[in-house]
């Protein structure tokens, strides 16, 4: 079994987490089956947000009476000190628990710091003195934030994307964290679906010994191959190395990771599928993509209002109403039978 040391939090688990963003979209029952299967195979990192709807109550279904065998981390994207003390305590409500092992910033715009105006990181200090949580954590998309919470020396934990796709840039950054003895999760480690291999993904992702991948997970099977990897993690081969080298020159560069930080759109378009549609029906096929409800969601691209509001809230700064036209160009070509 390969495990993996979260930095100065000395938490060691093994080198599957789990995302628990995808259980917002199955049942109760379902989800305390897939949550509690993990767990007792394994299983005992485990990912949510406040922004994951009921993702959190699902975890404290299934996992509170087993809490001090687990590390929960969850987010709160509150903007200010009382949006802060309001998500921590639904967040422990939810959870059924009286503390969460990382609490981390979700996705902010700037790096939270002591004395700032935000007034956020002053809240992570006093709730930290009270026991309701242990480590502070932040997620993120943005190099420049990223890179400033790691030299800020504030932060026990980074949560940002990372792929086979990485960049060097984004490897930096992890070998960053490791120098700092900052923990690192790596989100998104499939790409948001784009990346169809998990056994090349998770390959990739243990060459760094210090980051720790979380795996969105809704179905069961899903589990089971993952759960699979704990006694017989895979390798990096020259038939992964040679797939991993053919996705990277189909996907790098201008693509949706469907992220989602660019919504709502003031037109209604699934703006997080529809920008890279045309990758998840060759890469991810899905009979769901092209029925009357997936046709009338791209066909809202044709709503577009050119506002550009997508565009100034993109982590990646993709031009996205460019991105939305070519994928729907695509997708009438598929419906047409012209492409595929």
């Amino acid at each position: 079994m390969e495990t993996v040391r979260l930095g100065k939090t000395e938490i060691v688990v093994n080198k599957n987490g789990f995302g628990a963003l995808p259980i917002q979209r199955v049942s109760d029952e379902d989800a305390v089956k897939i949550l509690r299967t993990a767990y007792e195979r394994g299983i005992h990192f485990f990912d949510t947000a406040r922004w994951y709807s009921d993702s959190e109550h699902k975890l404290g279904l299934a996992l509170s009476d087993v809490r001090s065998h687990v590390y929960i981390s969850t987010k709160t994207g509150s903007t200010d000190p009382e949006g802060f003390w309001k998500d921590l305590e639904t967040t422990l409500t939810n959870l059924k628990t009286d503390y969460v092992d990382i609490y981390q910033f979700h996705n902010p715009a700037f790096c939270p710091k002591p004395g700032d105006k935000s007034g956020l990181y002053d809240c992570m200090l006093e709730a930290k003195k009270q026991g309701k949580i242990r480590h502070i954590g932040i997620t993120n998309h943005r190099l420049a934030v990223a890179n400033e919470a790691i030299e800020s020396g504030l932060y026990d934990t980074l949560q940002f994307p990372f792929c086979y796709l990485a960049s060097d840039e984004d490897i930096a950054l992890v070998r960053k964290c490791k120098e700092a003895d900052m923990g690192f999760i790596a989100m998104k480690a499939l790409s948001g679906g784009l990346i169809t291999n998990s056994a090349a993904a998770y390959a990739f992702e243990a060459q760094f010994d210090n980051v720790l991948p979380i795996w969105g997970v809704q179905r069961m099977n899903e589990l089971e191959e993952f759960l699979s990897y704990i006694d017989n993690p895979p390798k990096m081969t020259d038939e992964i190395r040679a797939l991993i080298e053919k996705d990277r020159a189909e996907l790098m560069g201008d693509f949706c990771r469907g992220c989602g930080y660019c919504m709502p759109c003031p037109a209604g378009i699934e703006i997080n599928n529809c920008a890279r549609m045309s990758l998840l029906l060759r890469r991810s096929p899905s009979a769901d993509w092209l029925t009357p409800e997936g046709q009338a969601r791209m066909m809202k691209i044709e709503e577009c209002l050119h506002c550009e509001q997508c565009m100034a809230k993109c982590p990646y700064h993709l031009n996205t109403p460019e991105l939305l036209q070519k994928n729907l160009k695509d997708y009438k070509e598929i419906l047409a039978g012209k492409a595929y």
